[in-house]
């Protein structure tokens, strides 16, 4: 249950309104749309400005299906009609938008079919619908994207009427140029595509980092008050020597912990609470992949707990002590129910949660921290916000 960044519209600049709350028809404000108003926002001299640049802005604007007559006199007047075809679409789907009526998607398909807008989903990117909002590098591929099929629609490569109708070989091709053009070597040898990649993946770990330090900051002012919680040494040496014998025999648990600490059962710390605090800091955030014998699907829930998660069942675990739940229903509900979690948790959610705590209790009991009967053990009770804070730290190597 991860809180995605929300994005501010910049000042000064044009955005698409927001279609799912338009206002109804009779409501929608008049702002007539000229050529200068388009030309001026690309910054193109009016003869260059482009179908995408006229669509782009006309969906901009509220009540702009008002200025579509004068708008097409001024474009056939420098020598740019546009299409029948075109004019006729946007009647419509700018009459449907002022009704509240247009979907986001049918706006997107709308102005991809001018031919040189980039479909949002290509390959494993997704392109930031915002200029603002997307990376540098990500900023700067959009603008050559855009002006390569620019010039493909110029050639007649591109036929953009086609793509309006709905041709499956149009949009097919479409699609198939825009991978083609990632696919080719960028400046530092590898694709354009690799080059967008590598930048969300820079940008998702700073971010991960970041939350990391936020929630591990909040789990250190929650643990103040509990006072001391010593660590229990018979539990240690009793469940260190289980934990040696059953990752060398391997199979579940034993191997899902083994990978999670990114630990060979051939090469393990010699120290117990190191060994036990790497293996429990592995389940909050696995190091390796799994073994090829487990299926995606098998461990997904486990694995989309996010850090929210893991802080209110922890803290709870904690706060109520040894003897403690920690059956996965009993997790989910820690979590749904917690002061930690802003939003209410949907009941599907829950669920999923739920499926996910499972996988953990199963290997929390491997290492100790829970009883048979699902109940928190002492050595539970000392270590799970010890492996928390073991997890949330081994960024910065603290």
């Amino acid at each position: 249950m991860g809180d995605s960044p929300g994005s501010a519209r910049r000042p000064g600049t044009a955005a698409p309104r927001d279609l799912v709350s338009a206002a109804p028809t009779g409501a929608v404000p008049f702002a007539a749309v000229t050529l200068d108003d388009v030309a001026g926002h690309v910054d193109k001299p009016q003869r260059a400005v482009t179908r995408r640049d006229v669509a782009r802005w006309l969906v901009s604007t509220p009540g702009a299906a008002e200025s579509l007559p004068e708008l097409r006199r001024e474009l056939m007047a420098v020598g740019l009609p546009l299409t029948a075809a075109f004019w006729t679409s946007a009647k419509d789907l700018l009459d449907s938008i002022d009704a509240g009526q247009a979907t986001i998607g049918e706006v997107t398909r709308w102005l991809e079919a001018t031919g040189s807008e980039p479909t949002k989903i290509i390959g494993l990117h997704v392109w930031d619908p915002a200029e603002w909002d997307r990376r540098p590098r990500a900023r700067g591929l959009y603008d050559e994207l855009v002006g390569h099929l620019e010039t493909l629609v110029r050639s007649g490569a591109i036929d953009p009427d086609r793509l309006l109708s709905g041709d499956s070989e149009a949009l097919s091709a479409y699609v198939a140029e825009q991978e083609r053009w990632l696919s080719e070597p960028a400046g530092d040898g590898g694709s354009r595509m690799d080059t967008l990649l590598d930048e969300a993946d820079d940008e998702f770990l700073v971010d991960w980092d970041a939350a990391e330090a936020e929630y591990l900051a909040e789990l250190e002012d929650l643990l103040t008050g509990l006072g001391e919680r010593p660590c229990p040494q018979e539990e240690l040496h009793a469940a260190t020597g289980r934990l040696r014998a059953g990752l060398a025999s391997g199979g579940f648990p034993y191997d899902l912990l083994a990978s999670g600490a990114g630990l060979s059962p051939r090469a393990l710390p010699a120290s117990e609470r190191e060994l036990w605090l790497s293996l429990a800091a592995g389940v909050v955030e696995p190091a390796d992949e799994p073994p090829d014998s487990y299926g995606p699907e098998e461990l997904s829930s486990w694995y989309a707990l996010g850090h929210v998660d893991w802080l209110c069942a922890v803290w709870e675990l904690a706060r109520r002590g040894v003897g403690a739940s920690a059956e996965g229903g009993d997790l989910a509900g820690y979590v749904a129910t917690s002061d930690l979690v802003e939003d209410d948790v949907d009941p599907d959610d829950v669920e999923v949660l739920a499926a996910g705590f499972r996988t953990v209790t199963e290997l929390w009991r491997a290492l100790g921290a829970v009883e048979d009967d699902g109940r928190l053990t002492p050595l539970g009770w000392w270590g799970l916000p010890e492996a928390l804070r073991r997890a949330w730290t081994a960024a910065d190597g603290t």
